[in-house]
């Protein structure tokens, strides 16, 4: 194999040369994957010019509407995950000379965008990494998995157009659902759709920049409201105890108001068929404004409003020192004897 490989890809031969000296397994793996790589390159590279070979149909002209001329084959390249892909394509252009006539309908076809130099799938795991960790290290982190590297300001980018086209997304699923078209349920297997849902609010208090673009200046903390709605399932351990875990999470944030969660929980909340659950429990602290969110988004298909054990052993408190006074014996002996009765 490693003959047939050298006479495909000359390239490989130092890598298939150094496998046979490597010691170690890890090595020998990490030598594979360079090899692989230039594969893949070699791969894509033949996939593609064999596809731009095809006849074009050629489009019309978005200014004076004739129909484009091909102007010959043009060079094309693009940063994958392998590696750099080079192919070659026709490009056509208006016979008139309009300007920005020109066109590569190959490019289209691929789902390129003009001038774009990196693929999808590498914009795909650099924002996903950068989910985690700060955009300079997930870009190390992403040249040590797989050898591409990329800057922090063109990650900062990649997150910056995803960011603004989920909002769009959701901007018009929120309307959609203004207007009474409910969104499409997320499919679940049958072994979750029997379990019942919990769904769980509160407020979290995150620092800000004061200003956009700069470090400088006081932060500012400002509150967001945070939902999550998960399937509330059991598992046996090994000593054969029953364990109640989270099933499915899905999360809702908002910076804003009690109002501006409540369409996105709705949302949500129809796409994990709360409609139809066999039980739905709502728990959060007491704050007026996430109960009004009980109300109006779960109570109407017989939710359970709990108060969380915290908050409930707080008033049951405040209740015992009003009515037995808090510093005697016996107002803590009852306090005592009725947080273990809510506790358990």
């Amino acid at each position: 194999m490693t003959d047939m490989i050298c006479e495909c890809v000359p390239e490989t031969q130092p890598q298939l040369a150094r496998l046979q000296e490597t010691p170690s397994i890890a090595a020998i793996v990490m030598t594979c994957w360079m090899v692989a790589r230039l594969l893949a390159v070699r791969l894509i590279e033949e996939i593609l010019t064999a596809r731009a070979q095809q006849p074009e149909i050629w489009p019309e002209c978005p200014i004076c509407r004739a129909r484009l001329h091909s102007k010959g084959f043009r060079e094309r390249a693009l940063q994958t995950l392998f590696g750099v892909i080079r192919w070659k394509r026709r490009v056509g252009r208006c016979p008139n000379g309009c300007k920005g006539s020109q066109a590569a309908p190959f490019d289209k076809a691929l789902g390129l965008s003009p001038y774009q130099r990196t693929s999808i799938e590498i914009q795909w795991m650099s924002c996903l990494l950068a989910v985690f960790v700060p955009y300079e290290t997930a870009c190390c982190v992403l040249e040590k998995l797989t050898g591409v590297r990329i800057t922090a300001s063109a990650l900062w980018g990649w997150v910056h157009d995803a960011g603004q086209r989920v909002m769009g997304q959701l901007e018009s699923e929120l309307q959609a659902l203004a207007n009474g078209q409910s969104p499409t349920a997320e499919s679940l297997p049958a072994e979750l759709a029997t379990l019942p849902i919990v769904v769980g609010a509160d407020g979290v208090m995150v620092p800000f920049r004061p200003s956009s673009g700069t470090p400088k200046g006081k932060t500012q903390w400002r509150e967001v409201k945070v939902a999550i709605l998960a399937r509330l399932g059991e598992h046996l351990t090994r000593q054969g105890q029953r364990v109640t875990h989270l099933c499915r999470r899905r999360l809702v944030a908002v910076l804003g108001t009690v109002d501006d969660l409540i369409p996105r929980l709705r949302l949500e909340a129809a796409r994990q068929q709360v409609d139809t659950a066999v039980r739905v429990v709502w728990l959060s602290d007491g704050a007026r404004g996430f109960w009004r969110v009980f109300q109006e988004c779960f109570q109407s298909v017989g939710a359970i409003g709990i108060l969380d054990f915290y908050h409930a052993a707080q008033n049951l408190y405040k209740g015992a020192s009003a009515w037995l006074d808090g510093r005697t014996r016996t107002c803590r002996e009852w306090f005592k004897n009725l947080r273990h009765q809510l506790r358990h």
